[in-house]
């Protein structure tokens, strides 16, 4: 977890952010930390896994298919140059 330090914070804001930290019976710095989450669009608790799927879900139900590379069996890919020493 990283520490984030905020200066200069308007005083109407922190009075703001202390009544509801006190509606929702947490601590100021959680009610910042939840706030911040929504505000980037994370849920509280939520993984960055988790984001995608709840963002990308309603396109990923139509599902992809990508047909492979065509390449005839047993052939490889030639490397670059730089390799051959």
């Amino acid at each position: 977890m990283a520490t984030l330090t905020i200066r200069n914070v308007d005083e109407g804001v922190k009075r703001r952010l202390r009544a509801q930290a006190a509606q929702h019976g947490r601590s100021m710095e959680e009610e910042a930390r939840v706030a911040l989450q929504r505000h980037v669009g994370v849920a509280p608790g939520e993984s960055l896994y988790d984001m995608f799927q709840r963002t990308l879900g309603p396109i990923a139900e139509f599902g992809v298919d990508l047909e492979p590379f065509p390449r005839p069996f047993g052939t490889r890919r030639k490397l670059p140059d730089v390799f051959d020493e």
